[in-house]
Protein backbone atom coordinates (compact mmCIF):
# COMPACT_ATOMS: atom_id res chain seq x y z
CA UNK A 1 0.00 0.00 0.00
CA UNK A 2 0.84 3.36 -1.01
CA UNK A 3 2.23 5.56 1.85
CA UNK A 4 0.25 8.74 3.07
CA UNK A 5 1.26 11.75 1.49
CA UNK A 6 1.37 13.24 5.00
CA UNK A 7 4.12 15.80 4.18
CA UNK A 8 5.50 18.82 1.63
CA UNK A 9 7.53 21.76 1.56
CA UNK A 10 5.14 23.95 3.21
CA UNK A 11 4.12 21.66 6.02
CA UNK A 12 6.23 19.38 8.30
CA UNK A 13 4.94 15.58 9.15
CA UNK A 14 3.07 15.48 12.30
CA UNK A 15 3.25 12.33 14.47
CA UNK A 16 -0.55 11.51 13.86
CA UNK A 17 -1.20 13.27 10.19
CA UNK A 18 -5.14 11.34 10.22
CA UNK A 19 -6.13 13.30 13.99
CA UNK A 20 -4.82 16.44 12.90
CA UNK A 21 -6.87 16.06 9.92
CA UNK A 22 -9.86 15.57 12.19
CA UNK A 23 -9.56 18.14 14.54
CA UNK A 24 -8.51 20.54 11.66
CA UNK A 25 -11.74 20.16 10.12
CA UNK A 26 -13.63 19.68 13.19
CA UNK A 27 -12.32 23.31 13.79
CA UNK A 28 -13.38 24.24 10.55
CA UNK A 29 -16.38 23.08 10.00
CA UNK A 30 -17.78 24.73 13.49
CA UNK A 31 -16.41 27.90 12.27
CA UNK A 32 -17.77 27.85 8.54
CA UNK A 33 -19.77 25.46 8.27
CA UNK A 34 -19.42 22.66 5.85
CA UNK A 35 -19.92 24.34 2.21
CA UNK A 36 -17.23 27.17 3.01
CA UNK A 37 -14.16 24.95 4.05
CA UNK A 38 -12.26 23.33 1.23
CA UNK A 39 -9.91 20.03 1.26
CA UNK A 40 -7.35 22.81 0.43
CA UNK A 41 -8.48 24.72 3.93
CA UNK A 42 -8.63 21.55 5.72
CA UNK A 43 -5.32 20.30 4.94
CA UNK A 44 -3.20 23.73 5.30
CA UNK A 45 -4.81 24.01 8.71
CA UNK A 46 -3.98 20.40 9.52
CA UNK A 47 0.29 20.93 8.05
CA UNK A 48 -1.07 18.63 5.18
CA UNK A 49 -1.18 18.34 1.76
CA UNK A 50 -4.68 17.52 0.36
CA UNK A 51 -3.65 14.33 -0.91
CA UNK A 52 -3.45 13.25 3.04
CA UNK A 53 -6.80 13.91 3.50
CA UNK A 54 -7.99 12.32 0.54
CA UNK A 55 -5.75 9.14 1.64
CA UNK A 56 -7.47 9.08 5.18
CA UNK A 57 -10.87 9.86 4.43
CA UNK A 58 -11.37 9.90 0.37
CA UNK A 59 -13.66 13.00 0.73
CA UNK A 60 -14.62 15.87 2.79
CA UNK A 61 -18.19 14.21 3.31
CA UNK A 62 -16.58 10.98 4.82
CA UNK A 63 -14.27 13.51 6.93
CA UNK A 64 -17.19 14.77 8.22
CA UNK A 65 -18.77 11.56 8.40
CA UNK A 66 -15.80 10.53 10.39
CA UNK A 67 -16.42 13.31 12.75
CA UNK A 68 -19.60 12.12 13.52
CA UNK A 69 -18.98 8.83 14.31
CA UNK A 70 -16.16 9.50 17.01
CA UNK A 71 -18.19 11.54 18.71
CA UNK A 72 -21.54 10.19 18.31
CA UNK A 73 -20.95 6.53 19.26
CA UNK A 74 -19.85 6.96 22.66
CA UNK A 75 -22.67 9.84 22.82
CA UNK A 76 -25.14 7.35 22.27
CA UNK A 77 -23.99 4.92 23.62
CA UNK A 78 -23.94 6.09 26.93
CA UNK A 79 -27.82 7.94 26.42
CA UNK A 80 -28.77 4.28 25.77
CA UNK A 81 -27.51 3.22 28.58
CA UNK A 82 -29.00 5.97 30.98
CA UNK A 83 -32.39 5.47 28.74
CA UNK A 84 -32.48 2.08 30.20
CA UNK A 85 -32.47 2.85 33.57
CA UNK A 86 -34.82 5.92 33.42
CA UNK A 87 -37.20 3.46 32.23
CA UNK A 88 -37.11 1.23 35.09
CA UNK A 89 -38.32 4.06 37.45
CA UNK A 90 -41.95 3.39 38.30
CA UNK A 91 -42.70 6.94 38.86
CA UNK A 92 -43.75 8.82 35.64
CA UNK A 93 -43.22 12.05 36.75
CA UNK A 94 -39.78 10.75 38.31
CA UNK A 95 -38.74 8.80 34.91
CA UNK A 96 -39.70 11.89 32.78
CA UNK A 97 -37.24 13.76 34.34
CA UNK A 98 -34.90 10.85 34.02
CA UNK A 99 -35.43 10.11 30.66
CA UNK A 100 -34.76 14.08 29.85
CA UNK A 101 -31.51 13.77 31.58
CA UNK A 102 -30.10 10.39 29.88
CA UNK A 103 -30.26 12.74 26.96
CA UNK A 104 -28.82 16.12 28.11
CA UNK A 105 -25.90 14.99 30.21
CA UNK A 106 -23.94 12.96 27.61
CA UNK A 107 -23.72 16.08 25.76
CA UNK A 108 -22.11 17.79 28.76
CA UNK A 109 -19.78 15.06 29.71
CA UNK A 110 -16.26 15.67 28.28
CA UNK A 111 -14.24 18.96 28.20
CA UNK A 112 -12.11 17.91 25.73
CA UNK A 113 -14.56 17.74 23.00
CA UNK A 114 -14.52 13.71 23.02
CA UNK A 115 -16.67 10.81 23.77
CA UNK A 116 -19.43 13.02 24.40
CA UNK A 117 -19.48 16.00 22.38
CA UNK A 118 -17.83 19.08 23.94
CA UNK A 119 -18.31 22.97 22.94
CA UNK A 120 -16.78 22.58 19.51
CA UNK A 121 -18.91 19.66 18.34
CA UNK A 122 -22.16 20.54 19.51
CA UNK A 123 -21.27 24.13 17.36
CA UNK A 124 -20.84 22.15 14.49
CA UNK A 125 -24.23 20.54 14.90
CA UNK A 126 -25.77 23.62 15.25
CA UNK A 127 -23.97 25.01 12.35
CA UNK A 128 -24.92 21.93 9.46
CA UNK A 129 -28.23 22.01 11.35
CA UNK A 130 -29.12 25.74 9.99
CA UNK A 131 -26.63 25.42 6.84
CA UNK A 132 -29.59 22.92 5.50
CA UNK A 133 -26.77 20.75 3.33
CA UNK A 134 -27.88 17.66 2.38
CA UNK A 135 -24.81 15.37 2.91
CA UNK A 136 -24.75 16.69 6.44
CA UNK A 137 -28.45 16.38 6.67
CA UNK A 138 -27.87 12.49 5.79
CA UNK A 139 -24.86 11.70 8.45
CA UNK A 140 -27.03 13.82 11.09
CA UNK A 141 -30.00 11.73 9.96
CA UNK A 142 -27.93 8.21 10.28
CA UNK A 143 -25.89 9.23 13.20
CA UNK A 144 -29.00 10.77 15.65
CA UNK A 145 -32.50 9.31 14.20
CA UNK A 146 -32.72 6.00 15.70
CA UNK A 147 -31.64 7.26 19.68
CA UNK A 148 -34.13 10.45 18.93
CA UNK A 149 -36.69 8.05 17.79
CA UNK A 150 -36.05 6.08 21.46
CA UNK A 151 -35.99 8.64 23.38
CA UNK A 152 -39.40 9.98 21.62
CA UNK A 153 -41.02 6.51 22.35
CA UNK A 154 -40.09 6.83 26.18
CA UNK A 155 -41.26 9.96 26.77
CA UNK A 156 -44.35 9.25 25.05
CA UNK A 157 -44.60 6.45 27.55
CA UNK A 158 -44.19 8.68 30.11
CA UNK A 159 -46.69 10.97 28.60
CA UNK A 160 -49.56 8.91 27.41
CA UNK A 161 -52.37 11.97 27.26
CA UNK A 162 -49.38 14.22 24.87
CA UNK A 163 -49.81 13.89 21.02
CA UNK A 164 -46.90 12.12 19.63
CA UNK A 165 -46.46 14.88 17.17
CA UNK A 166 -46.08 17.36 20.24
CA UNK A 167 -43.79 15.08 21.78
CA UNK A 168 -41.31 15.62 18.71
CA UNK A 169 -42.17 19.26 18.46
CA UNK A 170 -41.26 19.76 22.33
CA UNK A 171 -38.16 17.63 21.62
CA UNK A 172 -36.90 19.77 18.61
CA UNK A 173 -36.66 22.81 21.22
CA UNK A 174 -34.46 20.69 23.77
CA UNK A 175 -32.48 20.37 21.14
CA UNK A 176 -32.27 23.67 20.16
CA UNK A 177 -31.56 25.03 23.87
CA UNK A 178 -29.08 22.36 24.08
CA UNK A 179 -26.82 23.70 21.49
CA UNK A 180 -27.38 27.29 22.55
CA UNK A 181 -26.65 26.19 25.90
CA UNK A 182 -23.14 24.66 24.94
CA UNK A 183 -22.49 27.50 22.67
CA UNK A 184 -23.01 30.49 23.88
CA UNK A 185 -22.70 30.34 27.80
CA UNK A 186 -21.39 33.66 28.52
CA UNK A 187 -24.57 34.88 27.42
CA UNK A 188 -25.80 33.77 30.83
CA UNK A 189 -23.28 35.38 32.53
CA UNK A 190 -24.29 38.72 30.56
CA UNK A 191 -27.82 38.76 31.08
CA UNK A 192 -27.70 37.77 34.39
CA UNK A 193 -24.91 40.32 35.37
CA UNK A 194 -22.82 38.02 36.52
CA UNK A 195 -25.25 36.05 38.87
CA UNK A 196 -24.89 33.19 36.71
CA UNK A 197 -22.45 31.42 35.77
CA UNK A 198 -23.13 30.08 31.72
CA UNK A 199 -20.26 27.92 32.24
CA UNK A 200 -20.98 25.89 34.95
CA UNK A 201 -21.97 22.74 33.67
CA UNK A 202 -24.12 21.11 36.49
CA UNK A 203 -25.84 24.19 36.71
CA UNK A 204 -26.72 24.34 33.23
CA UNK A 205 -28.04 20.85 33.20
CA UNK A 206 -30.42 21.49 36.10
CA UNK A 207 -31.77 24.58 34.19
CA UNK A 208 -32.24 22.63 31.29
CA UNK A 209 -33.78 19.53 32.40
CA UNK A 210 -36.13 21.56 34.49
CA UNK A 211 -37.17 23.46 31.78
CA UNK A 212 -38.03 20.78 29.46
CA UNK A 213 -39.77 19.00 31.94
CA UNK A 214 -42.25 21.53 32.20
CA UNK A 215 -42.46 22.23 28.79
CA UNK A 216 -42.94 18.61 28.37
CA UNK A 217 -45.70 18.47 31.20
CA UNK A 218 -47.83 21.36 29.44
CA UNK A 219 -51.00 21.00 28.60
CA UNK A 220 -51.62 19.80 24.68
CA UNK A 221 -52.84 21.85 22.32
CA UNK A 222 -56.27 21.37 21.45
CA UNK A 223 -56.10 21.43 17.18
CA UNK A 224 -59.95 21.11 17.28
CA UNK A 225 -60.66 24.68 18.76
CA UNK A 226 -60.35 27.28 16.43
CA UNK A 227 -57.93 29.74 16.38
CA UNK A 228 -59.43 33.33 17.40
CA UNK A 229 -60.37 35.64 14.87
CA UNK A 230 -59.65 39.11 15.07
CA UNK A 231 -62.46 41.65 14.81
CA UNK A 232 -63.35 43.43 11.58
CA UNK A 233 -64.92 45.70 13.46
CA UNK A 234 -63.87 49.34 13.78
CA UNK A 235 -61.94 50.27 17.12
CA UNK A 236 -63.64 52.89 19.04
CA UNK A 237 -62.53 56.81 19.42
CA UNK A 238 -63.24 58.30 22.40
CA UNK A 239 -62.76 61.54 20.62
CA UNK A 240 -65.09 60.91 17.95
CA UNK A 241 -68.37 62.64 18.03
CA UNK A 242 -71.78 60.30 19.03
CA UNK A 243 -73.92 61.59 17.49
CA UNK A 244 -75.96 62.74 20.54
CA UNK A 245 -77.10 66.54 20.35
Amino acid sequence: MARPPDSDDAAPRKPNMREAILCAAEELFSTNGFNAVSVRDIAQAAGANPGSVTYHFKTKDGLLLEIYRRHCGPMNLRRSELLAAAQRVRDLNDRLEAIVRAYVLPAFSSGNDLAGGGARFTRLRAVMSAEGNAVAGKIIAQTFDDTSHAFIDAICESLPHIPRTEIVWRSHFLLGALYYTLVTPERVARLSRGEADGSDAAAAIEQLVKATVASFQAPALDERRPAPRLSTAPLHNPRAPSGRR
